[in-house]
């Protein structure tokens, strides 16, 4: 039990290097730590209890803002939102504990024909000399492969990856565009294990293992973009809670600050950028408060702005009736004309739609996102023709989050754009969604525009610099020029493919490693 607590506390110190606190020294230690005790484990099932004790710390902490989303939703009680924090926890500590029983099997006791070994060598010598490196070069390896199985099994769940925490160290960070936020993690991974190498006074190992950082770092150094400055844009941050969002009577009031932080036109284009879910009537529709509300639009742009915001499109039966919404983008000229439209194709279980509905809705659980109808997902990332301003990617709120399924490779955009409606999320949550949004920037060599209704919006440039942000729950307006896109990265060309390169050679290190020391 000594062991198990000190993995859970290890795991709680590892989720400190996220944001908002970014100590991400003390993700290093507490991924040191796990992998002192795991490497020490005697059996493959105490090794994965180590796992799964860090995995509930480390997602605990880390994921705290998911119990607010329930204080916006009467229909369930509020403290079912710790209760959903503990449960996801649960599981999701599956995946740190499947890559320790990985790390100790296939690491600290690689099989000893992989290793070219004809019989067992002298305990002493495999524990101290032949066993921490290959263990730490697997880790590494299995950190990638169950990281990105969070990231899709049952939908998946990709938020806070190990690879955030490189912000704190730009150059390593910029490696994402070569190895993908998977293959930063395991740089995270490395780190960590040249620590327990050290502290073991394994000098050479340590350096070596610490020696893909420096490469890393080195390899993706360039010159900032020189490229001309693009169009003006502003982005519009309006500071509509979450509990004000669907009041009866607040529509007038949310829509008038909307216009007020738009502003006037300028005479020069403008591409205006508003919230997920800004406006709350079907503009697609041809009722009269939707004629109106398009009508509305229409006035605060000038003869050549355009505008993207957020809303919701209807599916309907054959019947007549309403079957479903689509939670959606519409880029709406000055003219009031859609130009186009993209679909959310990444919902949020129990946020967009109830899974198993006729069973939890009988136990009396309903969606947190208030309505009656669920939402279905659009086909999958599409890029969006704007008259100019070029080519949009659009990634609807945490759809940001997922690596390698942002950009239609086949369309490419010039960037992309995230509305998002954070308000759901505390104060943990915003700056971990941006930090996320900044990854995708450096993967794909593209800018990155946010619009939250309470922030925290932004302009990330193609290298995930912050060019321009508003702070979590303060109203007003980013003025800007379009940050110009880099030729497509490694990353964007190869996708995901670059991290389970990176997992094979670690793999091919370990078992070389053991074969030399034989």
């Amino acid at each position: 039990m000594p062991y198990l607590a000190a993995a859970f506390l290890s795991g709680l110190i590892s989720a400190c290097g996220l944001a908002p606190l970014d100590l991400w020294p003390l993700t290093l230690i507490g991924l040191a730590g796990l992998m002192w005790l795991v490497e020490r484990a005697a059996s493959l099932r105490r090794a994965l209890a180590l796992g799964w004790w860090f995995g509930l710390g480390h997602f605990i902490l880390g994921l705290n803002w998911i119990a607010t989303a329930f204080y916006y939703q009467d229909a369930m009680p509020h403290w079912l939102g710790w209760i959903a924090v503990a449960l996801l926890s649960l599981y999701l500590a599956v995946y740190p504990a499947a890559a320790a029983g990985l790390a100790w099997r296939w690491g600290a006791n690689l099989p000893r024909q992989l290793a070219g070994e004809e019989e067992a060598p002298h305990p002493a010598l495999s524990r101290k000399r032949e066993r921490v490196l290959p263990f730490v070069l697997v880790f590494a390896a299995a950190w990638i492969v169950t990281e990105w199985l969070r990231a899709t099994m049952f939908t998946g769940f990709a938020w806070n990856p190990l690879g955030v925490i490189w912000f704190g160290i730009r150059p390593i960070a910029a490696a994402a565009a070569w190895i993908g936020t998977y293959g930063l993690s395991a740089l995270a991974i490395l780190a960590a294990g040249s620590l327990l190498l050290l502290l073991r006074r394994r000098w050479i190992a340590g350096m070596a293992v610490a020696s893909p950082l420096l490469l890393a770092a080195l390899a993706v150094l360039r010159p900032p973009a020189t490229a001309p400055p693009g169009p003006q844009i502003r982005v519009v941050q309006p500071n509509i809670g979450q509990q004000d969002k669907w009041r009866e009577g607040f529509e007038a009031r949310n829509f008038a600050r909307l216009a007020r932080l738009t502003g006037a036109p300028t005479g020069e284009p403008r591409l205006i950028l508003w919230p997920e879910a800004a406006v709350p009537q079907y503009l697609e529709e041809g009722r009269p408060k939707d004629r109106l509300a398009r009508a509305r639009i229409r006035r605060l742009l000038g003869p050549r702005d355009i505008l993207l915001t957020g809303g919701v499109a209807i599916e309907w039966g054959e019947d007549g009736y309403a079957v479903a919404a689509r939670n959606s983008l519409f880029g709406l000229d000055a003219r009031g004309r859609i130009l186009g439209r993209y679909d959310k194709a990444h919902l949020v279980p129990y946020g967009e739609y109830l899974p198993m509905r006729p069973i939890l809705s009988a136990i009396g659980l309903s969606r947190l996102a208030p309505g009656d109808l669920d939402f279905w997902p659009g086909p999958g990332p599409a890029t969006l023709s704007l008259p100019g301003f070029g080519k949009v990617g659009v990634q609807i709120c945490y759809e940001i989050i997922f690596s390698g399924h942002v950009v239609d490779a086949r369309n490419r955009p010039d960037f992309i754009f995230n509305p998002s409606n954070d308000a759901w999320f505390g104060s943990w949550g915003p700056p971990q969604h941006l930090a996320q949004a900044r990854l995708r920037a450096i993967e794909e060599g593209l800018p990155v525009i946010r619009s939250t209704p309470t922030g925290i919006s932004a302009v990330i440039d193609a290298d995930g610099r912050l060019l321009a942000h508003l702070p979590w729950r303060k109203a007003g307006y980013i003025d800007a020029r379009l940050p110009p896109p880099h030729p497509p990265t490694l990353f964007a060309r190869y996708g995901n493919i670059l991290p389970f390169l990176f997992a094979a050679a670690l793999v091919a290190l370990a078992i070389a490693w053991r074969r030399r020391a034989r």
